[in-house]
């Protein structure tokens, strides 16, 4: 099994994965700003599992911060999985949002993700095996439904990890992104609109993060790359792939579509 960095591990989809993959036998790193949250997830784990849990109080929008973790992802022989779950968003509409506030989503959801991704896979390739676990959100293909930075930070997630995946598809490094719907955890609150001032429809929507993650390692065992909890049938994201897929080699050509043309001619 090895050992699983987990970002974000204190709270939400973070804990969840500690306590699930602490119980498959990993040991654990994890990472996230707080740190006597931390050492008391990391003491109640350590009881009920038995795995060696190790803590790392860190703010991945800090440049040291995150240079810190990313040694750690370098050197630490015993890492054999990493989970970029960290992760910030808002619900408010994007002319309504301060670009600053802006930036910091892009700084922990994009850039974080990245320079950690890209301190772990090397040392995964050279070794010939490991996991790298990308939360992403539905909101990477429905941007409509919250702020678009947000939605475009998500994308980024899909879209790196796709990337990703058909980089290293004869390395034994395994890429898998997941999409949540609404969840329940403090991000709503973080983000702008807590929980409890969405309306009961909206409420009823949202899952548990022990579903989240249950679902999430579930796609996992059965080898899937890219796991939505909330999709009741698969098909229907197959049948996007399939499109995108599809489309990819007529978006090559070396003079514009016709119906440009058409337009131009008329000019």
């Amino acid at each position: 099994m090895g050992t699983a960095l987990i970002t974000g591990a204190s709270s939400g989809i973070g804990a969840a994965y500690a306590d699930r993959l602490a119980r498959r036998g990993y040991n654990l790193i994890l990472v996230a700003r707080d740190h006597d949250k931390l050492n008391a997830m990391a003491r109640i784990i350590r009881q009920q599992t038995g795995r060696i849990v190790r803590v790392m109080a860190a703010d991945l929008t800090e440049p040291y911060d995150l240079a810190c973790v990313e040694e750690m992802l370098r050197s630490d022989p015993e890492i054999t999985m990493l989970v970029n779950n960290a992760g910030i968003g808002s619900t408010q509409p994007l002319l309504q949002s301060k670009a600053d506030q802006m930036e910091k989503i892009i700084s922990l959801n994009v850039t974080a993700l990245t320079r950690l991704t890209y301190a772990v896979v090397p040392v995964f390739v050279e070794r010939g095996s490991g996991i790298v676990i990308n939360i992403s959100s539905i909101v990477a293909v429905a941007p409509e439904i919250l702020n678009g930075v947000y939605g475009g930070t998500k994308a980024f997630v899909l879209a790196f990890s796709q990337s990703l995946r058909h980089e290293l598809a004869e390395t034994g490094v395994r890429i898998q992104v997941v999409l949540p719907g609404g969840t329940q955890t403090g991000f709503f609150a973080t983000a702008g609109t807590p929980i409890h001032e969405m309306t009961e429809e909206r409420r009823a929507t949202l899952m548990t993060t022990d579903d989240v993650v249950d679902a999430a390692l579930a796609g996992l065992d059965l080898g899937e790359f890219a796991t939505l909890p909330s999709l009741a049938n698969i098909e229907e994201w197959n049948a996007f792939e399939s499109a995108r897929k599809k489309m990819i080699p007529s978006l090559r050509n070396a003079s514009p579509a016709n119906r440009y043309k058409a337009v131009r001619e008329q000019r």
